[in-house]
């Protein structure tokens, strides 16, 4: 039997199981059975798949997708893909997701609420089976289309606590930043820092939200007066992480910088490098995340472990767990910060502080 490349039907378009089965000698039902893995007897398997190897029958897996109300993809929705927080996301969701048999979307928001709002509402077409989303803001509009959206989806961050009701129960994984701030500044005053500032993200923000109230009531626990001099905003990247680092070194003079993300501590290390100021003995530097920029930085910066990875493989086991069984009640897990200790604050050796 020749082989050809994608033969013609009759009709003019790619061969089908039809094709297949008259080639093959065989009904459509048993050519079905074959070319989907069900099995049949090894004289008609062998004839089924000598059949579509000769006239390049190509499965139509969308049509199949269809037929099963499955589409064995998932996806994942953050705002930045070349954040390192949600590199390590990504992988742990992809290793996850590849275990259980399902590929992986991923989908860059830029932190646009209507985008995001677009993308939940984009599950009805049905093109994935289910959908983590890190949203760094969580708005009336992105509870609304939660409510409504008709495949399962977990959402990577805080959700309020007093949310409106929905139909259908929705899975939620947290970092703790409050308790993550209150280690990086007990660290700090136990290192004899004194006058700690603060490079924040934007406050319209969960994690910038939930980062300035840990600032302020780690103050508070510690002690130390709040000093409005010493907290400056920014946004959480590296450049803006930089000129707000020097704004504050322009007006102040802190012997610490607590700093909302690994980013903007990087940011803030050149900063301070930049001003004739030695890192880790003038200023102290930590850093929130712990990311890979934390250990290639130099020195190396201490920073608060939020577990991204974790956050990441929690959320993929309970996005599987939620579409094997629907109604389950809905989770909340947070996970426990953990500090770092580098030589940006002082330390030489590294040490890993719960």
């Amino acid at each position: 039997m020749s082989r050809k490349r994608l033969q013609r039907t009759d009709s003019g378009g790619p061969p089908t199981v039809r094709t297949v089965a008259a080639m093959a000698g065989v009904s459509i039902a048993s050519a079905s059975r074959v070319l989907n893995g069900h099995g049949a007897s090894a004289e008609t398997e062998r004839r089924v798949r000598e059949a579509a190897a000769s006239v390049g029958y190509v499965p139509n897996a969308v049509a199949r997708s269809l037929q099963a109300q499955r589409t064995d993809m998932l996806a994942l929705a953050v705002e930045d893909i070349g954040n390192p927080v949600y590199v390590a996301m990504m992988r742990a969701i992809e290793e996850v997701a590849a275990d259980a048999g399902y590929r992986l979307q991923v989908h860059a928001t830029g932190a646009d609420v209507a985008g995001e709002v677009e993308l939940l509402d984009g599950l009805a077409r049905r093109y994935v089976d289910g959908l983590v989303i890190s949203p760094i803001r969580i708005t009336d509009a992105h509870l609304t289309a939660l409510g409504r959206a008709p495949t399962p989806v977990v959402v990577v961050g805080s959700l309020p606590d007093d949310m409106p009701a929905t139909k259908k129960p929705i899975d939620n994984v947290r970092a703790d930043s409050h308790t993550g701030v209150g280690l990086a500044i007990r660290h700090l005053v136990e290192s004899g820092r004194r006058r700690i500032g603060f490079v924040n993200g934007p406050l319209d923000t969960v994690p910038g939200a939930a980062r300035r109230a840990g600032y302020l009531d780690a103050l508070e626990a510690e002690g130390l007066p709040f000093d409005p001099v010493l907290v400056e905003p920014a946004d959480f990247h590296y450049a803006a992480g930089r000129a707000a680092t020097r704004r504050l070194l322009d007006r102040a003079e802190p012997d610490a910088i607590l700093c909302a993300n690994d980013l903007i501590a990087v940011g803030a290390l050149h900063a301070v490098l930049s001003a004739g100021k030695r890192v880790g003995e003038d200023v102290a530097l930590v850093g929130m995340d712990d990311t890979d920029l934390a250990e290639m930085a130099f020195p190396q910066l201490s920073s608060v472990s939020l577990g991204s990875a974790e956050r990441g493989r929690l959320a993929a086991e309970l996005l599987l767990a939620r579409l094997a069984e629907p109604t389950r009640p809905a989770q909340r897990v947070t996970v426990a910060p953990t500090l770092v200790v580098r030589a940006s604050s002082g330390r030489t050796a590294i040490q890993e502080i719960p």
